[in-house]
């Protein structure tokens, strides 16, 4: 996607530090997930490590970008990872990974004076990582940088917030989520274009997320769920045939934040007893959302309590008796 779309404030106070006589050493960017932070952390690691005149290397290639997020859970996954395929993460960035990290930036920069060191994500950073990583914030190495992307700035010690500058991102307007969208998928149909804009809340990763996985004709299904009902279970068998026999769990998680969101913006429409179902329902949804990495659910079973929920939500008194 490209890195300016939705995101010139980040970018304006970035290039003005760089312009100016003394750029701050730790740049904290925080937002909700799926914004871009890790994008622009990356490309604006690159700017700063540049050397007029002098060629470089991809980011992450550059031997003076340095990047630490979670290692892959497993050999397994590792193997994934080297292929170039989808890989699961291990839970948090651990102590030893900052000690490497620490451990490179005792040598000079590479290319030129600049180093930066990219974190994705630093509320992933386990206790003892996080007490380790506040020696080098604390007194940084000359020329190196400090890029920590952030999802849930609460989760973060204030002793890290402290000695970092806060940039702030924030959701995308649809029209600037619309252009982020055709950049990254030209491809689309409109269908799944509209749809995917509907439900990202302004998260050009949650976007791209949800047109990966083709879930046009599943959101469709969902809302016609919320707005009719599903007194003779069509259209939870309808929901059922767009998901397949058996999705992964990617794909149910996705298939839950799809739900989520279709109640999300029902919401604003809804007259006060349905946005008591609404909220009862979108509470069931968040529950499983967050069981869903962990727990072993039966594929169908899920789907028929999603398109349940949703259909509660338009049950009227006559067809609930």
């Amino acid at each position: 996607m490209s890195d300016l779309v939705g995101h010139e404030e980040p970018w304006a106070a970035w290039r003005a530090a760089m312009a100016g006589g003394r750029m701050h050493h730790a740049w904290l960017l925080a937002g909700r997930e799926g914004l871009g932070k890790a994008t622009f952390a990356r490309a604006a690691a690159a700017e700063l490590v540049a050397e007029p005149g002098m060629k470089q290397p991809s980011p992450e290639h550059h031997p003076d970008i340095l990047f630490l997020s979670p290692l892959p859970a497993n050999d397994d996954e590792a193997k994934k990872k080297e292929e170039g395929r989808p890989y699961l993460r291990k839970r948090n960035i651990s102590v030893d990974q900052v000690r490497e990290m620490q451990r490179r930036l005792v040598t000079r920069p590479t290319l030129g004076a600049r180093r930066a060191v990219v974190i994705d994500a630093a509320d992933e950073l386990e206790k003892g990582a996080v007490n380790a990583l506040l020696k080098s914030l604390e007194e940084p190495p000359q020329g190196t940088f400090f890029l920590l992307v952030v999802h849930q700035l609460g989760r973060l010690l204030p002793t890290v917030r402290s000695r970092c500058l806060v940039v702030r991102f924030h959701p995308l307007a649809p029209p600037d989520l619309a252009r982020a969208l055709d950049a990254a998928a030209p491809e689309l149909d409109e269908a799944t274009r509209e749809a995917a804009i509907a439900v990202a809340a302004g998260s050009p990763g949650a976007a791209l997320s949800f047109a990966e996985q083709d879930l046009g004709a599943t959101y469709a299904v969902m809302n016609r769920l919320v707005q009719s009902g599903d007194a003779d279970f069509a259209l939870r068998a309808q929901l059922s045939g767009t998901l397949g026999a058996r999705p992964d769990r990617d794909r149910q998680l996705a298939v839950l934040e799809t739900a989520r969101m279709v109640l999300v913006n029902a919401m604003a429409h809804a007259d006060d007893p349905m946005r008591l179902r609404i909220v009862a329902a979108h509470a069931r949804l968040v529950t499983l959302a967050g069981q869903a990495p962990t727990y072993n659910f039966d594929p169908g079973l899920l789907v028929l309590e999603i398109g349940g929920l949703l259909a509660s939500v338009a049950r009227t008194r006559e067809s609930a008796s």
